[in-house]
């Protein structure tokens, strides 16, 4: 029998670790009883395997959990993992930028930004690259000591349309990459492309050493951001893991997972 291959004939594929979106109250009708569920969206786990790389959901562990925060780390996880993306999902809580819900149904999901703000600052310590979708970004902005609008519409007043919710995913408009940016030199330098829209929040003030890296040009908001520190992590407001790549009016979404995967590669090899 031939032995099996081993690297350098086949390296491992790269680990991408997701953060779970959080479910507190669980419809009765799931069958889950009284339980709390932790979850990934199917859309973003294929996006990351479409790429070559294995997805994983990293879980979180809360006040009532049955194993011990002292049964593992989460500088374990991230040390066996390649590259984080924050999941999109819930509203950021206002408290996690020291500020209070102007509505309780922007109250946002507290427990979950402490669990992700905690992951994404593990990441970073091990020099692993992060991408944040929507939410993502958003919590990867306010991780850095930024702030968010709460609801575009009531703090902006913008007429441009971010979100709708009988369209839902369905939604878009352009954004603008801005000149001697990252991501504009991603796509070839194109200046203006349209994405998905499907958010009420979005980030207000910047957290430290975060950059602009795309905005809506209608109305000014930013719709992507870039920490200029030593390791990788971006965010985009959009969903690109929602689109079909067949899609040519949209921001094709490859290049962005190829280049967060490349930077990943390079990482592991210990050239980042």
């Amino acid at each position: 029998m031939d032995a099996p291959l081993t690297s350098p004939q086949r390296e491992r594929p790269l680990r991408i670790g997701l953060s779970a979106r959080l479910m507190h109250r669980v419809p009765a009708e799931l069958g889950f009883r009284n339980k709390s569920l932790q979850y990934i969206e199917q859309s973003v786990a294929h996006w990351v395997i479409a790429n070559g790389a294995l997805a994983y959901m990293i879980p979180t562990i809360g006040a009532d959990a049955q194993a011990s925060r002292r049964s593992i780390r989460m500088h374990d996880y991230v040390r066996e993992l390649d590259g984080l993306v924050l999941q999109g999902g819930a509203d950021v809580s206002p408290l996690s930028y020291r500020s209070q819900p102007l509505q309780p149904g922007w109250a946002g999901d507290r427990v979950r930004d402490l669990y992700e703000i905690e992951l994404l600052w593990e990441f970073i310590i091990q020099g692993k690259p992060v991408l944040g979708i929507c939410r993502g970004a958003q919590l990867l902005n306010v991780a850095f000591g930024g702030t968010l609008y709460q609801d575009l519409p009531t703090e902006m007043g913008t007429g441009e349309r971010h979100r709708e919710e009988a369209l839902y995913d369905e939604v878009v408009h352009p954004v603008a990459l801005i000149e001697g940016g990252w991501l504009r030199d991603l796509y070839g330098g194109t200046e203006i492309a349209t994405v998905n829209s499907i958010h009420h929040q979005a980030v207000r003030k910047l957290g430290k050493d975060m950059v602009v890296e795309a905005v809506s040009p209608a109305d000014g908001v930013i719709e992507a951001i870039r920490w200029r520190g030593s390791g990788f992590a971006i965010g985009v407001q959009w969903h690109p893991e929602f689109q079909d790549p067949q899609h040519a009016a949209l921001l094709p979404r490859e290049p962005l997972m190829r280049a967060f995967l490349d930077e990943a590669a390079r990482r592991r090899a210990g050239r980042g």
